[in-house]
Formats: C-alpha cells, sequence, structure tokens
C-alpha cells in the first residue's frame, strides 16, 4: 500500500496547497519516501482522512492525536513564523470580533453569541474552553447567551464573525495568519480582541501501522528542512521558521486542559 501525504489544515488557498505539496515533495524526497500528495478539500471531514491507513504524512491537530482519535504517530510539527511562538512549535487560538464591534474586552462579549467549531479541535474548542474557565463564576456559570457549535471550520468562525451570526470566536492563530496574508480581504472585517496561551502546534502524522524507519527518516529531514536552499521559498509563503520533531507526550497540554475544564464541569463553552 502506497502512503499518502496531505496539508489540509492550512491550506487556506490554492497557492497556499501548492507550497505545502512543493515542501513535502522535498521534505519526502530527502527522507527517500515515495509518497502520493492526495487532495482532500473540505468539506470533508477530516476524522475520516486521518482514520485511513495509508497515512505517510498528514496533518492533524494536537488534540485528537492526545485523544486517540485515529491511530497515528506524530512526526513534526510545524514552527510558525510569529513572534508569539518564540521558535517553538506552538499555536494559539486568536478570539476575534467584528472591527467595527463596541468591544475593547472578551468581558464585554459576555451575553452575546459566541461560536466553535468542533468538539475535538484545540483551537476551535479545547483552547477556548480553557480561556473562558477563568472568567466563570457559582453565580455566572454560562458566560454567553447562545454558544453556536459545530460550525466545523475556521472559515466558519471568520465567515460568522464577519457575518453577524456569532460576536465572538476563536480562530486558529497561524490559520489566521496564513489567510490574513493570502485572502486579506476575508479578514479585513475582523480583528483579534484577545488570544489564549500557546499550546502544541498540530502535527504532521503517519499511520500507527507505517514503518518506523519511514517515521524516522521523515522526522529527520523535517527538522533538516530549514537549513536547505530550498526552504526559504517555501517558507516565505507558509510563513514557516521550521519544524520540530515532536511525539505523543508533546501534546499532553491539550489533555490537561481538558481535564481542568471537565472537573470544573465545564464540558462545552456554553
Amino acid at each position: 500500500m502506497s502512503e499518502i501525504m496531505n496539508a489540509r489544515m492550512y491550506a487556506v488557498a490554492p497557492e497556499v496547497e501548492d507550497a505545502w505539496r512543493g515542501l513535502l515533495e522535498r521534505v519526502t524526497s530527502e527522507a527517500g519516501a515515495e509518497l502520493k500528495y492526495v487532495p482532500y478539500p473540505a468539506p470533508k471531514p477530516m476524522e475520516e482522512l486521518w482514520r485511513r491507513p495509508d497515512l505517510g504524512c498528514v496533518f492533524m491537530c494536537g488534540y485528537p492525536i492526545a485523544l486517540k482519535l485515529a491511530p497515528v504517530v506524530p512526526i513534526a510539527a510545524p514552527i510558525p513564523r510569529a513572534d508569539w511562538a518564540e521558535g517553538r512549535a506552538v499555536y494559539r487560538s486568536d478570539l476575534i470580533v467584528r472591527r467595527d464591534a463596541p468591544f475593547a474586552r472578551l468581558e464585554d462579549t459576555f451575553g452575546g453569541r459566541a461560536g466553535w467549531t468542533v468538539a475535538h479541535s484545540h483551537s476551535g474548542f479545547n483552547a477556548f474552553r480553557h480561556h473562558l474557565l477563568g472568567f466563570r463564576t457559582a453565580e455566572r456559570p454560562a458566560l454567553y447567551r447562545e454558544m453556536v457549535g459545530d460550525l466545523v471550520t475556521a472559515r466558519a468562525i471568520l465567515d460568522g464573525v464577519r457575518d453577524g451570526r456569532i460576536d465572538v470566536g476563536p480562530l486558529d492563530a497561524y490559520w489566521h495568519m496564513l489567510i490574513r496574508k493570502h485572502r486579506p480581504e476575508l479578514t479585513e472585517g475582523v480583528r483579534t480582541l484577545t488570544s489564549t496561551e500557546v499550546a502544541p502546534m498540530p502535527a504532521f502524522v503517519a499511520s500507527a501501522s507505517a514503518p518506523a524507519e519511514l517515521v524516522e527518516s521523515l522526522k529527520a529531514a523535517f527538522v533538516a528542512a530549514s537549513r536547505r536552499p530550498w526552504f526559504e521559498e517555501f517558507a516565505e509563503v507558509l510563513l514557516l521558521d521550521g519544524f520540530a520533531d515532536v511525539d505523543d507526550a508533546d501534546f499532553a497540554t491539550t489533555l490537561a486542559w481538558d481535564r481542568e475544564a471537565c472537573a470544573a464541569g465545564y464540558e462545552a463553552p456554553a
């Protein structure tokens, strides 16, 4: 069986997916791996992609990795070209509102309408829920008049805020960087009110049945990528500083945030 590669999570525009594909072809070539790039456009469910037995190098959110939603092995995670990343493979959620909204603080949105993507998403659910924990009290266990769930994608959060269907929502900060660079017209009407703490960045994964030598070769090739003469061409498009070797233990933070919320009786950011 031939393994596949895909970068759907951060393929925010055709030219961005082309850059991911080009970078992956370079990395896999240096690893001595013959993987096939298979497009997987939205709105196809990511869960079905992650459960394929032929994954060779596919983006997956760290929270479902930690939750073991699919039998995978983490390979490497991007290091975003952002000050807040501080050279680490981390990201955060930007809590966005309309540019013309009267909100100065997150607390100003309480009592309004918020949204989230899917319950297994870190940036679109788990991080937002964890951030809201600090604002809940016994007198005010529910912070919003309405919570619109299962919006599925970051683009739906962005469009929902722009269109006024929700007042605030969480946006993967790396995805936000990419869409702002490549489709600035989509972000003109929104602003970031605040951001969550950083957490482990989504990673490229392989199926648990992938040969161990393939995984190790890919890890080495990803880590070495930033030192290659071809890297900057892709890094400029993808806003990358490099990649970090990761394993299951790197995503423990996401489960700690989940346990904290559930222990507080806050299973959903409602």
